[in-house]
């Protein structure tokens, strides 16, 4: 009896009109507040960040930074998002209907599950061409310098949208794909009868697997860095008459400190859309009845939701000043340790030259 509740029950969610007593936008309310004041916040601060780069590279012919390029664009596809999905869920609230009978034909939760789908895959690219540039730029310089461009990081969105568009547009083959789950507000790709969930959500999980592998390559080569830095102040490098020791170490001080802080701020964004998007791989390779019983949907959308959200509020967060004061609570034990090698070797390698 207790199965066939259950069914009946997964069944009338698929149909159900009007939403159930009891249920507020509360949450919804807040969570698309925050996502477009979170979102705004933080392209106004891009958009300060980009005028004081181009006028500090207007007399060094320098271009703006690529990775803040490729951060506008993650904040941008954040803001589309929210506003393209949200106020769906609000006007069902407040018609106390359903999404299947917002529109004909459930155009409504077509609509609405398309939208997640294509957002959240992605702001998963996004971030993986975030990790790809800083992978390109710490380990392979002459590469980068060559091949890696600002006009290329600006063709980087349109590129994404498309392989989104293309990958997400396969459910619409078979629209009966996309079903409305309990309580109504949202819709999404079908869990039972289609293998598209298991493998939308098998892109993901490798996606963050390729970002973690890049984040760590990057730290690797960092620490590489502050090896040479610290064997180079033991004497004069080959360049020294030219450009002098003091000027080479503090560019190579200032380069890594860049580097280090946008190393911190895609850990930190990376760690976020792995921790919102876990419950959703657990869903989709779950059983189903385990998966309503534990309402494991539910909680899968609001936390692939939340990513949106989240993101734009660490940029605005971790300002210059913050990353200064994380970077020096994590240099800060490596530095102290390497201090005395540091000084040992040079003294050794003073008394050899003598």
């Amino acid at each position: 009896m207790g199965n066939i509740s259950e069914d009946s029950s997964r069944e009338d969610c698929k149909s159900l009109q009007s939403l159930p007593s009891g249920e507020s936008p509360a949450i919804s309310s807040v969570m698309f507040s925050a996502g477009v004041l979170g979102n705004l916040i933080a392209l106004a601060l891009l958009a300060r960040r980009w005028r004081g780069d181009a006028g500090r590279s207007a007399g060094r012919g320098n271009s703006i930074s690529l990775f803040h390029v490729l951060v506008t664009e993650l904040v941008f596809t954040d803001l589309l998002g929210t506003c393209l999905i949200s106020p769906v869920v609000l006007a069902s609230y407040a018609r106390n209907q359903t999404l299947v009978a917002l529109a004909p034909e459930r155009r409504v939760c077509i609509y609405f599950a398309f939208a997640m789908t294509f957002f959240s895959l992605a702001t998963m690219l996004m971030l993986f061409a975030m990790a790809l540039e800083r992978y390109l730029s710490i380990g392979h310089p002459y590469f980068y310098q060559r091949w890696v461009t600002r006009r290329g990081g600006l063709a980087v969105l349109p590129t994404i949208y498309t392989v989104s568009l293309i990958f997400c547009s396969l459910p619409l083959l078979d629209p009966e794909k996309y079903v409305q789950y309990c309580p109504g507000t949202w819709c999404f790709i079908q869990h039972s009868q289609t293998t598209y969930l298991q493998l939308y959500a098998t892109v993901l999980l490798l996606l963050i697997v390729a970002v973690l592998a890049c984040n760590f390559s990057v730290i690797l080569n960092l620490i590489r860095m502050h090896r040479r830095s610290r064997r180079s102040r033991c004497g004069p490098s080959l360049g020294s008459s030219r450009d002098g020791p003091g000027t080479r170490r503090r560019g190579e001080r200032v380069s890594m400190a860049e580097e280090t802080d946008h190393l911190i701020l895609l850990a930190i964004m990376t760690i976020t859309f792995a921790v919102c998007s876990l419950p959703f791989t657990i869903f989709a390779y779950m059983d189903q009845t385990s998966s309503q019983k534990n309402k494991w949907d539910l909680q899968a959308l609001r936390f692939l939701s939340i990513n949106s959200i989240i993101d734009p509020w660490v940029f605005a967060i971790l300002r210059p000043p913050v990353l200064r004061i994380m970077r020096s609570v994590l240099c800060c034990r490596v530095s102290l340790r390497t201090r005395d090698a540091a000084q040992t070797s040079c003294s050794i390698q003073s008394n050899a030259n003598k």
